[in-house]
C-alpha cells in the first residue's frame, strides 16, 4: 500500500485521547451539507488510526504533536474530517486530565445521553477552557467546506444531536459563540492579520491552495499564534491537503519536505536530522500507475490511493476524468491518485523515477562498482553515490547536507567525514573508477589519487584519473542525456535501477533541466540560492557515466575463473 506515516519514536496509539474523541464524535456529529448531509458519521480503521495519531500522548498526558497532515484524493472528506475534529476541539473531552484507574466515566454535560468507560490506565479527558478554533479560508468572502459543516452540526434549526447546544443568536455565518466562553471563527488571509492571538486549534483545509506571498503569511502568522496560549491549553493545528503542484513552494509542499527530513535516517538506522524537533504526525496515500493506458492497473491505483474512502467514492466516475482529452494529466494524478507529480521544467517525472526503483537489491562487498562524487563546502550539499557496472543499480553511499534551520548556522561539511566514506567505499568494494567534480576538493582528489587513482581501471584522464570538471558543456550535457535515457527508457531496456533512498530521490526529483549554451541540457537548481538540492543527482549522472565507460571496456561481464589444468 503506498503510504508515508511519520511519526514521533515516543508515538503509543494506545496512550491516546483518540479513542475519547472517535465515540464523542461518531455519538454527536453528523455530515454537512451535500449528498450524506445529517447522516451519523462513522470511521473505518484507516482514518480511525489518523485520529488516534492526532491525540497520542507523551508520557506526561501532555499532546505529542503540535501538527498534524492528512493528505488524501479529492473526495476523501478531508473536509468532514476537519469539521468533526474542530467540534470536538470547541465541545469535546480533548485534553489530558489523568489516568485512568478503570472504571471511571465521562457523561456530556447536556444530558444527551452520552457515556465513555474509561479503561485502566487510559487517559482521561477534559474540555479546554475558552476553546478558540480558527478554520481558514483560502479567499475572501468564503466560509469553506469545514466551516459550513461546523455550521450545519450547531445550527439549532437543524434538529441535529449538537443542535441545542448553542442558541440561535451564538451561530452565525462568521462566528460561532460557544457555551462557556470560545468560539469557533472561519477566517482568510486579511482577517487573520487582525484578530490573532487567541487560538487553541487551527484548520488549514486544502493546503495545497496556500500557494501565495499573502496566504503563506497568513499561515506562518496563526501557527505562530498558537504560542501565544498557555502550556495547558494544548495548542495544535491540522493540514489536510490533496497532493501540491511541485514547485509553487505552497504550505502542503514545504510540510511534505519537513517530513521527508523528519524520516531520513542514516546507515545504522538513527534519524539524520536529531535537531528537528518531532511534533508533527504526518498520513500521505496515493496510488501508482506509471501506464495510464492500462485502465485494470489505473482501477487498482484509484483503490489504493483512496483507502477506505473508496467505499463513497465512484471509481467508474474518476476513470473518465483520466480519459477526458479535456483535462490536465498531470492534473488528474495529484487530484484522484493524490501522487507526486514533476514541474514543467523537471529533468525527471516522479513516476519514472519511482518506476526504476528496488530497494531489494543488495550491493554485495566486493562487487564491481564505479563512484560518482559532487562536492561543496557550505551551502550546497556533498554527496558520493555508486553505480554497480553488472547493472547499472545506482545506490547513495552519503550526502552531507546543511541542516534546516538554526543548525544550519555557520555549518561546514566534515571535510573528514567524507574522506572517510570515500575511503570505505574503496575498501569495501571493487571501485574500477570514480569520476569526482574537483571544484572546492582539489586537495582531496589529490590525497585520493595518490592513495587509490593508480588502480583504476577506468580513468578520466591518464594524469588525473579522477577529476571529471562539469563545467564542460560538451560532456556533461552527453553524462546527463545518458543517465536520463535509461530512466526514461527503463522498462524496455533495463538498464538501471535504483535504491530508493529518500534523499537520492529528493535530489534527483528537484533537478531542472537547464541549456548549457547551444550544446543541449544539463541539470541546474529551479534558481541559484535554491534550497532545494541536487548534489546527489549530480554525483548519480558522474557515477553512471562512470560506468558505461566501465562497460565499454568491457567490465560488466562476469570475471573469468580460472581452472587448473588437469594432468
Amino acid at each position: 500500500m503506498p503510504r508515508t506515516l511519520v511519526r514521533s519514536p515516543a508515538h503509543d496509539r494506545l496512550r491516546s485521547l483518540g479513542w475519547l474523541a472517535l465515540a464523542w464524535m461518531e455519538y454527536f456529529v453528523v455530515h454537512g451539507p451535500g449528498d450524506v448531509q445529517g447522516q451519523p458519521v462513522r470511521h473505518g480503521d484507516e482514518y480511525s488510526g489518523f485520529v488516534a495519531d492526532c491525540y497520542a500522548l507523551d508520557e506526561h498526558g501532555r499532546l505529542l504533536y503540535d501538527s498534524a497532515f492528512f493528505s488524501r484524493p479529492k473526495g476523501a472528506d478531508k473536509s468532514g474530517l476537519g469539521a468533526r475534529l474542530s467540534l470536538f476541539e470547541a465541545l469535546g473531552p480533548c485534553r489530558f486530565a489523568g489516568f485512568a484507574d478503570g472504571g471511571e466515566v465521562y457523561t456530556d454535560p447536556w444530558g444527551a445521553g452520552f457515556t465513555y468507560v474509561y479503561e485502566p490506565g487510559e487517559p482521561m479527558g477534559r474540555p479546554v477552557q475558552t476553546p478558540y478554533i480558527r478554520i481558514m479560508a483560502t479567499e475572501e468572502g468564503q466560509t469553506g467546506n469545514v466551516y459550513d459543516s461546523v455550521h450545519f452540526n450547531l445550527d439549532p434549526d437543524e434538529g441535529t444531536p449538537l443542535s441545542g447546544v448553542c442558541s440561535r443568536h451564538e451561530v452565525g455565518l462568521t462566528r460561532i459563540l460557544l457555551p462557556g466562553g470560545g468560539e469557533i471563527t472561519p477566517s482568510t488571509a486579511s482577517s487573520a492579520s487582525k484578530d490573532g492571538g487567541k487560538e487553541t486549534f487551527v484548520v488549514f483545509d486544502e493546503s495545497h491552495l496556500y500557494n501565495t506571498p499573502e496566504l503563506r503569511r497568513m499561515y506562518a502568522t496563526v501557527t505562530r499564534n498558537l504560542r501565544k496560549r498557555k502550556k495547558n491549553a494544548g495548542t495544535w493545528f491540522l493540514e489536510t491537503t490533496t497532493m501540491f503542484a511541485p514547485g509553487e513552494e505552497s504550505v502542503a509542499e514545504s510540510t511534505y519536505e519537513f517530513a521527508e527530513k523528519l524520516a531520513e535516517l542514516n546507515a545504522d538506522g538513527t534519524r539524520k536530522y536529531k535537531r528537528l524537533r518531532h511534533r508533527l504526525v504526518y498520513d500521505h496515500r496515493w496510488g501508482e500507475c506509471e501506464d495510464l493506458t492500462a485502465e485494470e492497473a489505473l482501477r487498482a491505483a484509484i483503490t489504493e490511493a483512496f483507502g477506505e474512502a473508496v467505499e463513497w467514492n465512484d471509481v467508474e466516475a474518476i476513470l473518465d476524468e483520466f480519459y477526458d482529452p479535456r483535462k490536465e494529466v498531470d492534473d488528474s494524478r495529484r487530484f484522484f491518485l493524490n501522487a507526486r507529480t514533476s514541474a514543467s521544467d523537471a529533468w525527471v517525472n516522479a513516476s519514472a523515477w519511482a518506476a526504476c526503483a528496488d530497494a531489494s537489491k543488495v550491493v554485495a562487498d566486493g562487487e564491481r562498482i564505479t563512484l560518482g562524487f559532487d562536492g561543496s563546502v557550505r551551502d550546497d550539499s556533498t554527496a558520493l553515490v555508486g553505480c554497480r557496472v553488472s547493472d547499472g543499480h545506482l545506490f547513495l553511499l552519503g550526502c552531507w547536507e546543511k541542516p534546516p534551520g538554526p543548525a544550519g548556522d555557520d555549518w561546514q561539511v566534515d571535510r573528514e567525514a567524507v574522506d572517510a566514506a570515500v575511503m570505505a567505499a574503496v575498501d569495501r568494494y571493487e571501485v574500477v573508477g570514480m569520476y569526482a567534480d574537483p571544484a572546492h576538493w582539489q586537495d582531496y582528489l589529490d590525497r585520493w589519487q595518490s592513495a587509490f587513482g593508480k588502480r583504476m581501471r577506468v580513468k578520466a584522464t591518464q594524469a588525473r584519473p579522477l577529476e571529471w570538471w562539469t563545467n564542460r558543456p560538451t560532456l556533461i550535457v552527453r553524462a546527463v542525456e545518458r543517465l536520463h535515457d535509461a530512466i526514461v527508457d527503463r522498462d524496455e531496456a533495463k538498464r538501471l535501477s535504483h535504491d530508493a533512498d529518500a534523499v537520492l530521490t529528493r535530489h534527483v526529483l528537484n533537478a531542472r533541466r537547464r541549456l548549457a549554451g547551444k550544446v543541449g541540457v544539463t541539470i541546474g537548481k529551479e534558481y541559484a540560492k535554491s534550497p532545494r538540492k541536487i548534489d546527489a543527482a549530480m554525483a548519480a549522472v558522474l557515477a553512471y557515466e562512470c560506468r558505461s565507460d566501465a562497460v565499454a571496456r568491457g567490465l560488466h561481464r562476469p570475471r573469468r575463473t580460472r581452472r587448473a589444468a588437469g594432468f
